[in-house]
């Protein structure tokens, strides 16, 4: 897939296909971008995990914080990114090394690996990179 434009039907049928999201590189800090996209998505009504080893057993908007994606109690649609692109390979493969694989990786802004993309949607999972879910939503969803 080209990862410079997505339709957007591709970005509208991944956020409303979606129902539960790892946040990996959540923040309990208030001015982080991955904190406050956090309460966006809880406040839409999705469920979302906060996964951060760093944070682990503590809580970031009253949701439990887990350190890995094998450690979320169940499977998730989306895996939404807030860590630098150098980080996506290993994740990418970590989430290939799930039992139950999620269907869609969206990255966050500035954050793109095409190999890693590429690796991820030959194994049929739909990809997403340096867009925000929490400014398409209110776009494309309402």
């Amino acid at each position: 897939m080209n990862h410079d434009v997505y339709p957007d039907y591709y970005l509208s049928d991944i956020l409303r296909a979606t129902k539960t999201i790892a946040l990996v590189g959540a923040s309990p800090n208030a001015e982080r971008p991955s904190y406050r996209v956090m309460a966006f998505l809880l406040r839409k009504g999705y469920t979302v995990f906060p996964v951060n080893p760093g944070q682990a057993g503590k809580e970031i908007h009253g949701q439990t914080v887990y350190a890995t994606l094998a450690d979320i109690p169940e499977p998730v649609d989306m895996v939404d990114v807030f860590r630098a692109a150098d980080a996506l390979p290993a994740l990418v493969d970590e989430i290939l090394a799930l039992k139950d694989r999620p269907q869609f990786i969206w990255t966050q802004l500035a954050v793109r690996d095409d190999q890693a993309a590429a690796k991820a949607e030959e194994n049929g999972i739909k990809v997403v990179m340096d867009r925000c879910p929490a400014i398409e939503y209110p776009r494309l969803v309402g």
